[in-house]
């Protein structure tokens, strides 16, 4: 049986986008405590396959992701893609009321997506961070009193709380994006197996050489657009290095062995000085 990390413990949002991929039930699950540990599991090959958070329609990109795709971990490929609705929870105790709450536990980006929701329903209560959104409904039912947090139902009814509100996440419409890993050129690298109809999305990222020259970026794009790629997103991030340089992350649609992109992306090579393609996969 293919063993699986995702970001645990059991009840996140990452295990419900697990449970909803197909083929799901054949894959022999181990939950992990962070990103990093389930993109380096994969790298590592103590799982075959990772699920990770990546992208979130109120919060925009999951940095731990991107960065460690990026830099950290170059054997790791996307292979495949989940997208998942998001009702965010405030759970706690039974009967707890709100002017009672006098701290909210949950992952930064779940506390990122209610920001307005604390600020004006529960302004008194401090917010502090955990690892995921199930660990912090697991201690908040543990530790009982005064503390609520903010998860999915599910992990409310796996760990014995109670929903004190729901949908409490500032937009509606709120989705989030998870991306399968595999080890490249690993036995399920082209997982999910075999298909080859739809549509299709590639990742890139690159960085340097000419970063600081006018006009740099756009000669870049402009490999992609005057061939006819569609970039469906574009993001920077800090390279870490000094303040000011910055790595660029692009999706394109399409595979990358098929055109426009199997001629786009040798061409933009040619502008950079560090290419790295993070996968083709099918699009969700």
């Amino acid at each position: 049986m293919t063993r699986a990390g995702y970001l645990g413990p059991e009840g996140t949002f990452t295990h419900a986008a697990v449970l909803a991929t197909p083929g799901s039930g054949e894959l022999e699950l181990v939950a992990l405590p962070t990103i990093v540990d389930t993109v380096q599991a994969v790298a590592d090959g103590e799982v075959a396959l990772g699920l990770v958070p990546i992208e979130n329609s109120i919060e925009g990109s999951v940095s731990a992701t991107l960065d460690t795709l990026s830099m950290d971990t170059q054997d790791v490929s996307i292979v495949g893609e989940v997208v998942q609705e998001i009702e965010q929870c405030l759970i706690g105790p039974a009967g707890l009321a709100l002017e009672e709450i006098e701290v909210v536990a949950s992952h930064p980006q779940a506390s990122a997506q209610c920001a307005h929701y604390l600020h004006r329903t529960l302004p008194h209560a401090r917010v502090m961070t955990t690892t995921s959104t199930a660990d912090a409904v697991r201690l908040v039912s543990e530790r009982g009193g005064n503390w609520a947090a903010l998860g999915p139902r599910v992990a409310a009814e796996r760990y014995g709380a109670s929903v004190l509100v729901d949908s409490v996440e500032d937009h509606d419409g709120n989705r989030t994006r998870f991306v399968w890993l595999a080890r490249r050129g690993g036995p399920v690298s082209q997982f999910p197996a075999g298909r080859r109809d739809g549509a299709w999305k590639t990742s890139i990222v690159f960085w340097g050489q000419g970063t600081d020259q006018p006009g740099w970026l756009v000669r870049c794009l402009s490999e992609l657009s005057e061939r006819g790629v569609n970039m469906t997103r574009i993001e920077s991030r800090p390279l870490k290095q000094r303040l000011g340089e910055y790595m660029f992350f692009i999706d394109c649609s399409g595979a990358s062995d098929a055109a426009p992109l199997s001629a786009a992306l040798p061409a933009l090579r040619r502008h950079v000085e560090v290419f790295r393609a993070l996968g083709s996969y099918p699009a969700a």
